[in-house]
């Protein structure tokens, strides 16, 4: 019937042409297969205009409306670049910001200041049909005034990265189910990594630090959920805030059995005061990351199986 090629219009009318000679009984029902091939066809379409004419409320309340799914796109943010791309849209960008440097293919792209500096003319040069930015960095009414479409979110847990997910394929016009597909990925990645660690990881009590400030990773950030889900404890367990700036006392005072930081920190960690007498940093229980894999742990992400996976490399080595 008009199920032979699908997509296919003149297919349809083959088959009526051909049930002429063979059975003239034949026709009728032939005709209402190609009929209701065409209405599925025009709701198809229907529905998939439907969807690229989205509205979409940003974390800071603010509704805008796309009449056509937006094709030249601009981050300003890592995690919502990596995001585009983890998207399959990455052809879609047209600048990012100057700490974007995954995938590869992003690196080519006109650099347009960070969230804090943003290169305005730059950015308004390219004529973005949306720009991608985080809530924190106020950039999105200056942006806004000057006639250009934001979206602005903010990613601070597991959750949000799901729902960062939902909200960028949503504005681009992706078909949500490839998010819930990819977040199911990422979620499953980080549980194959929490079932390589041994029983001992649980006694391991853990500090991550962010940046040299010194702020550490709390356990409603996104990276202490990662480690709750690996199965260590983290010395900020009573802390409030994602990531709360710590008092260099406290953790000499709490003596973690491992420290995760990045490479380029460790030398600052090493001067503070009393930090050298520390068991952790004594018995050399340290796992300093390199810039590239400290990218990917401190970024909110579709990488955060890949960062679960780097943590409990770590864990491993001192769980044993």
């Amino acid at each position: 019937m008009c199920g032979l090629a699908p997509g296919a219009q003149g297919a349809c009318l083959n088959t009526v042409t051909a049930s002429k000679t063979v059975n003239k009984a034949f026709t009728a029902p032939s005709i209402s297969s190609c009929v209701a091939f065409v209405v599925l066809a025009l709701l198809s379409l229907s529905m998939t205009i439907t969807h690229a004419q989205s509205l979409v409320t940003d974390d800071r309340g603010v509704t805008t409306r796309w009449a056509t799914a937006p094709q030249r796109v601009i981050t300003l943010l890592p995690s919502l670049t990596e995001t585009v791309c983890a998207l399959e849209q990455c052809t879609r960008l047209v600048g990012v910001d100057r700490y974007s440097n995954w995938p590869e293919q992003v690196t080519k792209l006109p650099t347009l200041g960070g969230g804090m500096d943003p290169n305005i003319e730059a950015i308004l040069s390219l004529k973005p049909d949306v720009v991608f930015t985080a809530k924190s960095s106020n950039l999105a009414e200056r942006l806004e005034a000057l006639g250009l479409k934001v979206v602005a979110l903010e990613t601070t847990s597991h959750a949000d990265v799901q729902r960062l997910l939902n909200k960028v394929s949503q504005v681009l016009g992706v078909d949500p189910d490839e998010a819930k597909k990819l977040w199911h990925r990422i979620d499953e990645g980080v549980s194959a990594a929490a079932q390589q660690l041994p029983a001992k990881t649980q006694q391991l009590r853990v500090y991550i630090e962010v940046n040299r400030a010194p702020f550490g990773a709390g356990p409603g950030s996104f990276m202490g959920e990662t480690l709750k889900r690996l199965g260590a404890q983290n010395i900020l367990q009573n802390q409030s805030t994602a990531f709360p700036r710590i008092n260099p006392e406290f953790v000499i005072r709490a003596q973690p059995d491992l420290i995760m930081i990045s490479e380029r920190d460790q030398t600052a960690m090493l001067e503070r005061p009393g930090w050298s007498t520390m068991t952790a940093i004594k018995s050399n229980r340290v796992c300093a990351f390199a810039t590239i894999d400290q990218d990917i742990l401190v970024r909110p992400g579709p990488r955060l199986a890949q960062a679960a996976q780097l943590m409990a490399d770590c864990l491993k080595r001192f769980a044993l």
